[in-house]
């Protein structure tokens, strides 16, 4: 399956708590990229809520969202991790974790109770948080002698080019991003910009926010 050429994710680390029958469920949310990025974050989760009679999780990893998995950490099966993964398969959001801390609050909801609380505790975690889409880009390295490196990086951030590196070395090298389809347009630009100095590296894709400016 190719890359797609964008997908949803959360913004950032964010909780919500949610109340069913006394029943409190914590949800934390948080943009991860790997299994141990998601592990991590349960274990923090985990010693942050000792206190908590359950920690379900759920993730989705990867742009196109092939990889997924939850638990229900103790609850009965099926009615906390999976609904917390169909919530953000539903959503469509990637590379996101979800841990929900469920309190119990004395009173037993009952399978059905259970997976309206657990999913909903992730829906409205989302609600309140919101998603941002990334978008996939082509990274480029270009490799500039000391003099023509001040300019050429202001004249990328002036067009809106993500800059995502600056390296100072014999030469610098700036590494920035730009859509797959303007490769060759910038190629040129590059070209004619430095008088034919510069040495251009392309990259491999990059997911971000947004989109770099072209007009090359």
């Amino acid at each position: 399956m190719s890359a797609p050429d964008r997908y949803l994710t959360v913004p950032g680390p964010g909780v919500h708590e949610t109340e069913v029958n006394r029943s409190r469920f914590v949800c934390t949310l948080d943009p991860v990229a790997t299994e141990a990025e998601a592990a991590a974050v349960v274990a923090r989760e985990r010693q942050r809520h000792p206190a908590a009679s359950h920690h379900c999780w759920a993730y989705v990893l990867g742009a196109d969202g092939a990889d997924r998995k939850c638990s229900d950490d103790g609850e009965p099966g099926g009615t906390a991790g999976l609904p917390m993964l169909q919530m953000l398969t539903r959503r469509e959001v990637r590379c996101v974790v979800a841990v929900v801390s469920r309190y119990f609050g004395g009173t037993k909801l009952g399978a059905g109770g259970l997976i309206r609380a657990y999913g909903a505790a992730v829906g409205t975690a989302l609600d309140s948080l919101g998603t941002v889409t990334r978008t996939r880009y082509r990274l480029a390295t270009v490799t500039v002698d000391h003099q023509r490196a001040g300019k050429l990086e202001n004249e990328l951030r002036a067009r809106g080019h993500v800059v995502r590196d600056v390296a100072y070395g014999s030469a610098v090298t700036i590494t920035t991003a730009l859509p797959g389809t303007e490769l060759d347009a910038f190629t040129a630009w590059l070209a004619d910009a430095t008088a034919g100095t510069a040495a251009l590296e392309p990259g491999g894709d990059w997911y971000g926010e947004g989109r770099p400016g072209g007009g090359w």
